[in-house]
């Protein structure tokens, strides 16, 4: 456990590589439900992710990621996100992400195949989100 207890570790793992780890003062990250902010001394939890938002503060110094699902646990002041997937904002393909957008044909008539495309859609929508916001860029409706 970090002795300092006024910041956090921040920890995201995907099944290739730790894409971070590293001390900040605040993480935000988006469940299933909604999105939770964790402050130093923030009781222990587990969560299911979302698609979302992954968000990081260190004094005046945001950082954003894309997260594709997962889990997150918090516990002694350490922030972990497990992921198959987590994209630095400024490394979001936005192009991509409104191709799928553009490209998804009429929901089909499987369920199935219903299901993944809303999730595609999902995902590709929560990466605009955080592409926009990292570039600083004003929301657009998708």
């Amino acid at each position: 456990m970090d002795s300092d207890q006024r910041t956090l570790r921040c920890v995201v793992v995907t099944p290739e590589r730790a894409v971070l780890d590293e001390a900040v003062d605040f993480v935000a990250i988006t469940l299933y439900d909604g999105e939770l902010g964790v402050l130093p001394g923030r009781a222990p939890l587990i969560g299911r992710l979302g698609y979302g938002e992954l968000r990081t503060r260190t004094g005046n110094d945001t950082r954003r990621f894309f997260v594709d699902g997962g889990f997150a646990q918090v516990r002694d002041n350490v922030v972990t996100v497990l992921t198959p997937r987590a994209i630095p904002g400024e490394e979001i393909n936005v192009e991509a992400a409104r191709q799928v957008l553009e490209t998804t044909p009429p929901l089909a008539a499987s369920p199935e195949i219903r299901d993944a495309q809303e999730k595609n859609q999902q995902r590709a929508r929560a990466q605009l989100r955080v592409a926009q916001r990292t570039r600083g860029e004003p929301a657009t409706a998708h």
